[in-house]
């Protein structure tokens, strides 16, 4: 009679623990207990007759055994996820669409447009994946995605969608109450807030590269506000807690509403190499949901660069 093989839960454990080399990392990992992760590897070896880790007090190793099951297991659960994904998207039909998009893109310019969509489009469902996470369109349930990036991506269709100009934003209330700016000096005398983000090479635009820019070279940058989202920065210029560096295609909505006010005219590029890219997968191109939204999109864009 055929040995059983582990089941899928078992063998993430596995694969966790053998990546790690370390029962309680892997622990931390899947959420169990290590005595938990061990009591399961311990089943697999007694079920498989092999031994799969040699053991010190201070380390685990993986034996020959083990290494051949790693393996297998990385590849066994890398195509059982592209499966279930895949049957996923079949299973929900062709009337739902699901997008993946960060959350600044997602609530400073897609939600408040994409009424105009579900009008224009009463038969395609969209639904959202909000998340600063690059997914995988074989491995996760989503059909199409707006990323920040340099357009590169190997197998996927890339549209360029607007270039990324970043100024100065804050709160009126702040001006109001706070010390005027008639230049930039001025800003001396305000807490600026703006993200840390660099890739290959690139950085995005900080207060040291803005106020340089500006021809101010005795900046000290030591007492600015750093966030790690875009979205955090800029709800500090609305919070009236300071001034903000922002992007300006997603913060025109609250510029047009008098929400924020931009104190200076003088913008940065971002390198341009790097914009936000609406992606998908070239084998989908024809796709009608595909095709609809990324017109539209695409319509949208450009009614931006028209108004600008």
């Amino acid at each position: 009679m055929p040995r059983l093989l582990p089941g899928t839960r078992a063998l993430r454990t596995f694969e966790a623990a053998a990546r790690h080399l370390n029962f309680t990392r892997a622990a931390d990992e899947l959420g169990l207990t290590p005595a938990a992760v061990s009591h399961q590897i311990k089943e697999i070896e007694d079920q498989l007759d092999l031994v799969l880790f040699t053991r010190t007090s201070r380390t685990i190793r993986l034996t020959e055994a083990g290494n051949v099951l790693h393996e297998a297991s990385i590849d066994a659960l890398d195509l059982l996820s592209r499966a279930v994904s895949r049957a996923r998207k079949m299973s929900r039909g062709t009337a739902l669409l699901k997008v993946t998009l960060d959350a600044q893109f997602a609530t400073k310019w897609l939600m408040r447009r994409v009424d105009g969509f579900r009008q224009q489009k009463p038969g395609i469902e969209l639904r959202f994946d909000i998340t600063y996470d690059v997914r995988d369109f074989e491995r996760d349930d989503v059909d199409i995605g707006i990323r920040f990036g340099s357009g590169k991506y190997p197998g996927l269709c890339a549209h360029r969608l607007f270039e990324n100009i970043i100024i100065p934003v804050c709160s009126p209330a702040l001006l109001a109450s706070g010390p005027p700016l008639r230049e930039p000096r001025d800003l001396f005398n305000h807490t600026l807030a703006h993200i840390e983000w660099s890739r290959q090479g690139v950085t995005w635009p900080n207060w040291r590269m803005w106020m340089q820019a500006a021809g101010v070279d005795d900046f000290d940058d030591s007492r600015t506000l750093v966030f790690g989202s875009a979205t955090d920065a800029t709800q500090a210029a609305l919070d009236g807690h300071a001034v903000a560096l922002a992007d300006f295609a997603m913060v025109a909505n609250d510029l047009s509403q008098g929400k924020l006010i931009r104190p200076f005219e003088l913008g940065i590029k971002v390198a341009p190499e790097f914009a936000y890219f609406l992606v998908y997968p070239e084998g989908t191109k024809d796709d009608a949901r595909i095709v609809a939204f990324r017109e539209w999109l695409l319509d949208e864009v450009a009614k931006d660069a028209d108004a600008g």
